[in-house]
């Protein structure tokens, strides 16, 4: 089981991130087009995923916490609110910074929830979990020192000082949405991981979708560009079925295995995602850049063996 879940998560996420590159840099035939809407794909995600958990809670009664002590639907309005925005700007980021640079600042998201559990539910943490942000910190300094010529010349707008920019207020809303998350499942304790997948992304989906097709032109111009650019609509879709199977298989790690073991593995994914950025989508790193890379992920498997023996003391 736990090799299918693995199997599931990096099957949909690797898919899914080669898919996000190509539609943030793609030039669309036939007139070599790129699409601009890349702010609107959280939100049609978020469709997606919601309609995925919905059929899961239909079909598995077990799936569902008991009612009283699940939180009512507008419990998840307010952490939605920076759900639906903050991966929006981590996605437009990659008009400005190329998908590995993004992947690995979102890949310092433990720093963000530190600093929003901190501020949220007063939580302290050890030194050597604050060591583990710190490693991370040097990581990413050490990667945006320096950047390679080819991967900058795919963006449609470079600018390394917005693209880090909106990928740090991205971390601060998503440190946020998880703290809050965090407080729900302490507040209701009969919180499911599958009712939070449907309510945070059908919440999302209704405040994107709101502005994509009520309060802007970019629904109208999302639909024009995909009548005219098929390959673009055959991405768009490809993208929101990978994000929607992979939260499922996310879910289904945490049910049957932990929330520790799931981290492992989506850790492990989001390296594999900037080696084959790399490798397959043309966007090589520098030499510099691969010691950051290094040390975001020693900070991160570090983190994870602390918590790993904190659980492991426990059971003792």
């Amino acid at each position: 089981r736990l090799l299918a879940c693995a199997a599931g998560i990096y099957a949909a996420y690797l898919t899914q991130g080669y898919v996000q590159e190509a539609v943030s840099t793609r030039e669309y035939a036939p007139d070599g087009a790129r699409f601009t809407q890349l702010k609107s794909l959280h939100g049609l995600q978020s469709f997606g995923c919601c309609v995925v958990a919905a059929i899961v809670l239909f079909l598995f009664p077990g799936a569902r916490g008991p009612k009283d002590k699940s939180p009512p639907v507008l419990e998840y309005l307010k952490p939605s609110l920076t759900n639906a925005v903050g991966p929006a700007l981590g996605i437009m980021a990659l008009k400005n910074i190329p998908f590995s640079a993004q992947v690995l600042v979102k890949s310092c998201k433990m720093v963000t929830v530190m600093v929003g559990n901190t501020l949220v539910s007063g939580t302290r943490y050890s030194v050597r979990e604050y060591a583990c942000a710190g490693i991370i910190a040097v990581g990413l300094s050490l990667f945006s020192l320096q950047g390679s010529s080819k991967a900058q010349g795919k963006l449609a707008d470079p600018n390394m000082l917005l693209g880090y920019g909106l990928c740090i207020i991205n971390l601060s809303f998503d440190g946020y949405t998880n703290s809050y998350q965090d407080e729900i499942k302490r507040r209701y304790t009969g919180t499911t991981a599958f009712q939070m997948m449907c309510w945070m992304n059908f919440w999302c989906a209704i405040l994107v979708g709101t502005y994509t097709f009520g309060l802007s032109s970019a629904g109208g111009e999302i639909i024009s560009f995909c009548s005219t650019h098929p390959q673009a609509l055959k991405d768009i879709i490809t993208f929101c079925l990978c994000g929607a199977v992979g939260q499922l298989f996310i879910f289904l790690t945490i049910v049957q295995f932990g929330s520790l073991t799931n981290t492992l593995v989506t850790t492990t994914r989001k390296f594999f995602s900037i080696l084959l950025s790399a490798v397959l989508s043309g966007s090589p790193l520098v030499g510099v850049q691969w010691m950051g890379v290094g040390c975001v992920f020693l900070g991160l498997f570090y983190n994870i063996y602390l918590k790993y023996m904190r659980a492991k003391a426990k059971k003792a």
